[in-house]
């Protein structure tokens, strides 16, 4: 039996030999610590990157909103300049200064269309659009009912957006 135990054993170192050495615990923890590391840098990285990111996007919100109004500032400059010339001079003629009001008024609509600030100004019996009007009476008259009958004030949007609506009259049911 012993001769048996003898043979298992020089058995046991064959098969060991001829399978590849396993890393001992001590490498293979040294290679999971250096993994870890490489993880862990990365992820710093990663980290610190989406922070520049956020930062940057925080500063380039606060310019926009800083600045949002500087090309209409710069149109509207021209405009001031006009009326401050108008009232500069001492003794204007009527026909002189209703010609410089006009001119005025060209500049001042030019800057409007550069920077997307739309006039609404509905006919009469166009239908009563209550994203665009405000009717602020009902009124008798010879047209379709919610009808636009009369326009007391011009409305304005800016690009697609509603910044002041018509107010509006509008004909009321029959």
């Amino acid at each position: 039996m012993q001769d048996q135990e003898n043979q298992a054993v020089p058995q046991a170192d064959q098969a060991s030999g001829a399978a590849p050495e396993q890393p001992t615990l001590e490498a293979q923890l040294a290679s999971s610590e250096a993994r870890l590391a490489e993880m862990q840098d990365a992820f710093m990285r990663a980290k610190a990157d989406g922070e520049n990111i956020r930062r940057r996007a925080q500063e380039d919100v606060s310019k926009a909103h800083k600045f949002a109004v500087e090309s209409f500032a710069e149109a509207m400059v021209p405009v001031k300049d006009s009326l401050e010339m108008a009232l500069a001079l001492e003794a204007p003629a009527v026909d002189s200064l209703k010609e410089g009001v006009e001119l005025t008024l060209k500049q001042l609509t030019a800057a409007f269309e550069r920077n997307r600030l739309l006039e609404i100004l509905p006919k009469q019996g166009d239908k009563l659009d209550p994203m665009k009007h405000q009717a602020v009476a009902m009124v008798p008259a010879d047209q379709e009912a919610n009808t636009v009958v009369s326009v007391l004030q011009k409305g304005y949007m800016i690009a697609d957006r509603l910044l002041r609506p018509a107010i509006v009259t509008a004909a009321q049911a029959k």
